[in-house]
């Protein structure tokens, strides 16, 4: 019988006995509440004078976010003084980073089993080895990783992992490690599971830049299957671009009132010439043009305008990136994954590649290479 020597070699890695990771599936959730026009009209009435507040409305026209999703309780539409209906944000009285986390406790789990849960595992959630756990919006002991693997049916025996504050680039430095293990494990199955509450850190002020940045963030969790099984992506390389001399211009502190982000105007523009002048290195030798799929984390509008001019790339070829802004705003670490799931719908030619890239604090650009299965 004859042997597909190029399906050995597919499984194996390559021709060295290297094992491949690949990313078999992602499962995506949203909380219940859609928020983004509440959230907007409440922080138009935090600004100061009529001027600002028509800038904040140019602005907001101009991010291209139509919907964004929030653990917090419905809109109170009946009261000026209060964002939502139980009054967790209430002028003059927002919460303390104690009240915001005691509320993360509670909606984290359930949001995160809800991404889990549309892996569709089933049984298979036994034979999960490893729990790979991103978050930067909240924390507690006995933490969300132990709280997953009572509510996902996980064995008492699966390897933990937790990755805390590392930001919107973090599902990346989550799937890089997933990657490890199975080439390490090959019998590895591992579950990512990226869980962000972004909207419990909204902050009282009258700041414009500050107001901006929060309205590019709502609540979302994604969770992924990382195995050697040849099926969905393989993940084929990893590489951090750190421009240490822009480190202040994305910081995320632990604060009285929650946690603070502040995001500068300058980032797109520090994204665009780090990418351009370093591509060589983050596309590991290629072209552009060799990329056949883009998954660029969607941290606002004009990032995703910085990577399309730094690679000079066609409009339509950051369409899912846009999407998922379009539909979910921006949801931290969970983000990339929403975009590559949305890649992962589309009947795809096997061998067909893809670069997928998130930012964050340091200030740092992480990238992963893959191709369809």
């Amino acid at each position: 019988m004859a042997l597909d020597l190029g399906l050995l070699l597919r499984r194996s890695g390559g021709g060295r006995g290297v094992t491949t990771a690949y990313l078999n599936k992602v499962g995506i959730a949203v909380p219940d509440n859609e928020v983004h026009e509440a959230f907007i009209g409440f922080a138009a009435n935090l600004l100061p004078d009529r001027g600002s507040r028509l800038l904040f409305e140019r602005m907001v026209k101009r991010s291209q976010i139509a919907r964004r999703y929030s653990c917090l309780t419905a809109p109170n539409l009946g009261d000026d003084e209060a964002l939502d209906g139980e009054g967790f944000y209430r002028l003059g009285q927002f919460p303390s980073t104690a009240q915001r986390m005691s509320r993360y406790e509670a909606e984290a789990p359930v949001l995160g089993a809800r991404a889990v849960e549309r892996l569709r595992l089933g049984e298979g959630a036994e034979t999960i080895t490893h729990l790979v756990v991103t978050s930067c919006t909240g924390f507690f002991a006995p933490g969300i990783d132990l709280e997953l693997v009572t509510r996902c049916g996980l064995k008492l025996s699966v390897e933990r992992t937790l990755i805390g504050f590392m930001g919107c680039h973090a599902a990346i430095n989550a799937l890089r490690i997933a990657h490890h293990i199975v080439r390490s494990s090959p019998k590895s199955r591992v579950l990512v599971v990226c869980l962000e509450l972004c909207t419990l850190h909204f902050q009282e002020t009258d700041d414009l830049d500050r107001l901006l940045t929060f309205l590019l963030f709502g609540d979302g969790c994604a969770a992924a299957l990382v195995s050697a099984d040849p099926i969905g992506l393989a993940l084929d390389g990893f590489h951090a671009e750190l421009v240490q001399k822009a480190a202040e211009q994305i910081t995320w502190n632990i604060r009285d009132r929650g946690f603070d982000m502040m995001l500068s105007g300058q980032v797109p523009m520090t994204i665009s010439g780090a990418l351009r002048s370093n591509s060589d290195r983050v596309l590991a030798g290629r072209t552009s043009d060799a990329i056949d799929l883009w998954a660029i984390h969607p941290g606002g509008r004009s990032i995703l305008d910085a990577v399309e001019g730094a690679f000079d790339l066609e409009q339509s070829a950051l369409l899912a990136s846009r999407a998922v802004l379009r539909d979910y705003g921006n949801m931290s670490s969970a983000t990339i994954l929403f975009v590559l799931e949305r890649i992962m719908r589309r009947n795809l030619p096997r061998g067909t590649s893809g670069c997928a890239m998130a930012f964050g604090p340091g200030l740092t650009a992480e990238t992963m290479l893959f191709r369809t299965a």
